[in-house]
């Protein structure tokens, strides 16, 4: 059978995920009748509920909130390595006119001694890029 050792390794791997899924759920809620009860002792069972929850909410925005940030930074670093090749010239000449020049002048020179690779640079500009892209 073709895949089938690869596809017992992904049933292992997706049990144990789960697995450690559960754990996490179950100490998270342990977790929650432990400040609970131990807020208890210190104030009224209805601050301690409320105080419980307001604690977890806190949590929970602050999680979304870094995953939100991180999100942000990889869809930033997609949308620059989507860029075309002529985008990525334009940044050089924008950043860097010198080197830029220098690689045009050097680029001239090669394409006059090799007409071919001139039509072939030329189809690289104008193709646009088949880059895999995110559904939202």
């Amino acid at each position: 059978m073709f895949g089938g050792g690869m596809a017992r390794n992904l049933v292992k791997k997706a049990v144990a995920a789960s697995v450690a899924a559960g754990a996490a759920l179950v100490a998270v809620l342990a977790l929650g009748a432990t400040i609970f009860y131990a807020l208890q002792l210190v104030v009224p069972p209805l601050a301690a509920a409320a105080i419980t929850f307001l604690l977890f909410a806190v949590i929970a925005v602050v999680v979304a909130l870094i995953f939100v940030a991180r999100s942000e930074a990889e869809e930033e670093e997609g949308e620059e390595d989507s860029a075309g090749l002529g985008q990525r010239a334009y940044m050089l000449f924008r950043q860097r006119p010198i080197l830029g020049t220098v690689a045009a002048l050097a680029g001239g020179w090669i394409f006059l001694r090799n007409p071919a690779l001139a039509t072939m640079v030329a189809a690289a500009f104008t193709e646009k890029s088949h880059g895999s892209r995110r559904r939202r």
